[in-house]
């Protein structure tokens, strides 16, 4: 390091003697601006460098950036101006931009998650990036496992995204048995699959949304589901343990810890508000029956009529996820051309019409595919954002007004400019105006990448776990749902 520091300063030196006034030599007076964006913070330092003090303060920066964080860390120890100019906060969050984590989601989790819950209702005071890069290298990652009702996604945080995909019913065990027992064999199926031990990393947990109510049945029933939970990965000796509902998840890999989620999985949709990272199960969580597989099966028996012939579900669902899309405007799509083709792999080439649009339709007319269901999709959201308005749980009424998408279904196109539209039409001013409809930010993996943002924190996993021995003491806490 030192061999490398003496040659660019020997270049340094060599280019300022034949241009002096391009490099002339800086003092190192500068201060933190607390007007100034991060990204936009500079450093401060009164004393010398040494002969350091003739490189300007762009290159002496390139300098550090190159070194890398492990040798720039090592230059605290040399004196009080290294100190403070390793210590810059534009040198770390370069180190932090670097690494595998996008930025926005990492600087997101660090400024209102890191405390752990309840979340705090404004952004904790940020701490120097450089402790934060040194408190991130040293968290241990952790096994995320995200089980839905019809597939689950499990792998490890450090991971880019899930390394491996299940089917849930498959995995469960027998219907019969009791629900830890069910559990217990779903969770050691999925180490298995993982070819991990249960004891050799913590393990972050989705809990599926489910029991919406607020009557004492409805918590009591959400209450045992996740006791049975930790009981489960304690018995496999799991060191730590953080459960947390889906749709929670799904908001904070949104970059959002307020709003309204609404999910759409494999048999049912929910319409979930969360304030400040809690579920607020009193205002109402809606939920209507349809699901991915609804809208599969839908198509599928469009597909039968016109005599289209397939040999398995997949070629169903792959033309669903390939050729099928939302309507901005239903009456009239019905008077359009809409034929398009896809080559199904093994099966052929398929050409869908109506049956294009059709299908998500039943999202918004469930009645089309002879479905019961009372409401569609933007009247199930318009109910939960007309209560969240009528409780008056805050002075600032937009936190509800955030609504992020969650499920591989709201990826269809269309999805997100629909329910704005519709919601627009329902909905009075007073309410509808600010609304914003954010897409899935991961489609049907948005769970999984919020447990990941959870389980990179530099705080992890004091924050958000707890061990086995500190579980039976607080086994009738109240537990984020």
């Amino acid at each position: 390091m030192a061999y490398f520091l003496k040659k660019f300063l020997e270049s340094a030196n060599r280019l300022n003697s034949s241009n002096s006034s391009s490099i002339s030599s800086l003092n190192l007076n500068f201060s933190i601006s607390s007007h100034a964006s991060v990204s936009d913070q500079i450093i401060v330092c009164s004393s010398s460098t040494g002969e350091f003090d003739r490189i300007p303060i762009d290159i002496f920066m390139q300098i550090l950036k190159l070194l890398g964080p492990k040798e720039a860390a090592k230059l605290i120890v040399v004196c009080k101006s290294w100190k403070l100019i390793v210590s810059c906060n534009n040198l770390w969050i370069y180190y932090l931009q670097n690494k595998k984590d996008p930025w926005d989601a990492m600087f997101f989790a660090e400024s209102n998650l890191r405390s752990g819950y309840p979340l705090r209702s404004y952004p904790s005071q940020m701490q120097s990036f450089m402790q934060i890069y040194g408190q991130r290298a040293q968290v241990p990652g952790a096994i995320i496992i995200d089980g839905g009702s019809g597939y689950c996604k499990f792998g490890w945080s450090k991971y880019g995204s899930p390394s491996g995909r299940a089917s849930t019913f498959m995995e469960f065990g027998n219907i019969e048995s009791p629900v830890y027992s069910r559990l217990r064999h779903f969770f050691a199926t999925m180490y298995s699959r993982m070819q991990v031990k249960p004891s050799s990393q913590p393990t972050v947990v989705s809990i599926p949304i489910s029991q919406y109510g607020d009557r004492e049945a409805a918590k009591t029933a959400r209450r045992q589901l996740k006791e049975a939970v930790y009981s489960a990965l304690f018995d496999l000796n799991v060191p730590s343990v953080c459960a947390i509902n889906q749709a929670t998840l799904a908001l904070f890999a949104a970059k959002k810890t307020s709003g309204i989620l609404v999910n759409i999985g494999f048999h049912q949709t929910c319409v979930v508000p969360i304030l400040n990272g809690k579920i607020m199960h009193k205002v109402g969580v809606e939920s209507m029956g349809v699901g991915a597989l609804k809208l599969t099966g839908y198509l599928r028996e469009q597909m039968q009529q016109r005599n289209l012939n397939f040999s398995s579900l997949y070629t169903v669902r792959t033309l669903k996820e390939k050729l099928c899309y939302v309507a901005i405007d239903y009456e009239g799509e019905l008077r359009k051309d809409t034929e398009a083709s896809y080559e199904v792999p093994v099966e052929g080439l398929f050409t869908l019409k109506q049956e294009r649009f059709r299908t998500g339709e039943i999202l918004f007319q469930p009645r089309i595919a002879g479905l019961r269901t009372a409401n569609g999709l933007h009247q199930a959201v318009a109910i939960c954002l007309e209560h969240c308005h009528a409780a008056g749980l805050t002075p600032d009424e937009t936190w509800f007004k955030t609504i992020v998408l969650a499920g591989g279904t709201t990826c269809l196109p269309g999805v997100v400019e629909r329910l704005e539209k519709e919601l627009h039409v329902l909905l009075p001013p007073s309410i509808s105006n600010g609304i914003r409809v954010i897409p899935p930010p991961h489609g049907a993996d948005s769970a999984w990448h919020g447990a990941k943002l959870l389980s990179n924190l530099s705080t992890f996993p004091n924050s958000w776990c707890i061990t086995k021995k500190d579980f039976r003491p607080k086994s009738r806490r109240n537990f984020i749902w």
